[in-house]
């Protein structure tokens, strides 16, 4: 896959590291001439560029990139700016990086997809949220196992997890399924709610829209994915 990761600080420079040694095309964007410099070797591409100038950051290839990340963390005023200005572009995903809950409402009224909260995420963890396709989020508990919230895949929907055959079939363990569901208030006003479906069993039906709770090996976490949502 490939980004565009604005800000070369702890996070997102952590971030793009962690990215290219996955094997993805990482753009690396900094106005720190000796950030950029710092992590030439490190990033698959870094360059010096003002992400708030709306000339500079229309010679990106923003087209071809799949997730635009604003990681800029000291200066407020330029990561809105930034944020604003990749919004306008029209990226296919835009992530943003939130400095405190008034910032975060800022972000969430320009309309950004996903936001960042690096004093509670680690880039490590984003980096296994961005890599791996219809990952709700993840645990990583060591470097060989992980915890991970998927969605059902269509072609098991209507089938229960004994037919399915997880552990058989991926080694995998279905620990639980969220389920979403339609919940009314005492005002009278309804909203949909994950609601853990309690430890799960065999005879678990799996339905359109169900997130699967799954345990197992990086590896064939990874083998799973990449099979089912390709």
């Amino acid at each position: 896959m490939k980004y565009i990761i604005v800000g070369l600080g702890n996070f997102g420079a952590s971030l793009g590291q962690k990215l290219t040694s996955q094997g993805n095309e990482v753009i690396g964007i900094d106005t720190s001439a000796a950030k950029v410099e710092a992590y030439r070797e490190k990033i698959t591409y870094t360059m010096e560029m003002d992400a708030t100038d709306e000339l500079a950051v229309s010679g990106l290839p923003l087209k071809s990139t799949d997730i635009v990340v604003i990681g800029i963390g000291e200066d407020q005023g330029a990561n809105v700016m930034a944020t604003a200005l990749f919004k306008n572009f029209e990226v296919k995903r835009l992530i943003s990086r939130s400095i405190n809950p008034l910032h975060e409402k800022v972000l969430q009224a320009i309309g950004v997809d996903e936001i960042v909260r690096p004093e509670e995420e680690t880039a490590e963890r984003w980096a296994k949220k961005l890599c791996l396709v219809n990952v709700v989020d993840s645990f990583e508990l060591n470097d060989d196992f992980s915890i991970i919230e998927a969605t059902v895949p269509k072609e098991y929907v209507g089938k229960t997890l004994k037919e399915v055959g997880f552990r058989s079939k991926y080694n995998l363990l279905v620990l639980t399924i969220i389920k979403k569901v339609e919940v009314t208030s005492i005002l009278g006003n309804t909203k949909t709610e994950n609601q853990i479906q309690g430890v799960a069993s065999a005879e678990n039906s799996l339905e359109e829209g169900n997130i699967l709770v799954l345990y197992g090996a990086n590896k064939d976490l990874q083998h799973f994915l990449k099979q089912k949502f390709r």
